[in-house]
């Protein structure tokens, strides 16, 4: 029997985008586009502190990951991946500004997993915010304070909040970068993480042997 890597998958932001851009856009009546934030918290850029309750509120009534925004080719290169890895999820289901109201959160995101990600065992989902705890092989995330320096392989995947992290910075800490744009982030994993022959995705495969 084969010895699979074990590979620790962050999820907002590097699976998916929730629909906590819609929700802002509504609240404020506004246009925001993902990429016009620097803040992984992006309510606190756009948000008027007077009215972050009212905000908490909203967001309360709304399930944020009902049509969340799957990134291009995460779900092709996963399937992949999970021929070759054990792929626990390793994910957060709080929101820090509205604490005691994060069990809703926890079931959205725990019931969008279970249809949008079949191929992964709900015994490999782990909600929690001390990702420093966990020891994998691999681990991919777009928060640098989340990868783990004691994982041999670690990933910083592309988003809006990290662009401006310089390569020298990540070269020190061990840390590979999956590109610089999160609309090519998973084809840059495959070139990390697979070989051509490993790949069923025929656009993937191109990408992979430019």
């Amino acid at each position: 029997m084969r010895n699979l890597k074990d590979l620790l998958l962050d999820i907002d932001g590097v699976y998916c985008f929730p629909n906590f851009l819609d929700a802002i856009n509504d609240f404020l009546g506004s246009d925001y586009v993902i990429d016009d934030f620097s803040d992984y918290y992006m309510d606190r850029e756009a948000i008027p502190k007077e009215r972050f309750n009212e905000f908490n509120n909203f967001l309360n009534n709304r399930n944020l990951y009902q049509n969340a925004q799957v990134l291009p080719y995460a779900k092709e290169v996963l399937k992949d991946l999970n021929l070759i890895c054990n792929i626990y999820v390793c994910s957060s289901c709080i929101n820090p500004f509205d604490i005691t109201r994060s069990g809703k959160l926890f079931a959205d995101k725990y019931n969008f997993l279970m249809s949008s990600m079949p191929f992964i065992k709900p015994e490999h989902f782990i909600f929690t915010n001390a990702k420093h705890l966990f020891r994998a092989d691999i681990q991919i995330d777009d928060r640098l304070s989340n990868l783990n320096e004691s994982i041999e392989t670690k990933i910083l995947f592309p988003s809006y909040h990290n662009k401006l992290i310089q390569d020298n910075e990540l070269i020190k800490k061990g840390i590979l970068r999956a590109g610089y744009d999160w609309k090519t982030g998973w084809l840059e994993l495959a070139k990390i993480l697979l070989e051509p022959s490993q790949i069923k995705d025929d656009q993937i495969k191109r990408y992979l042997l430019k």
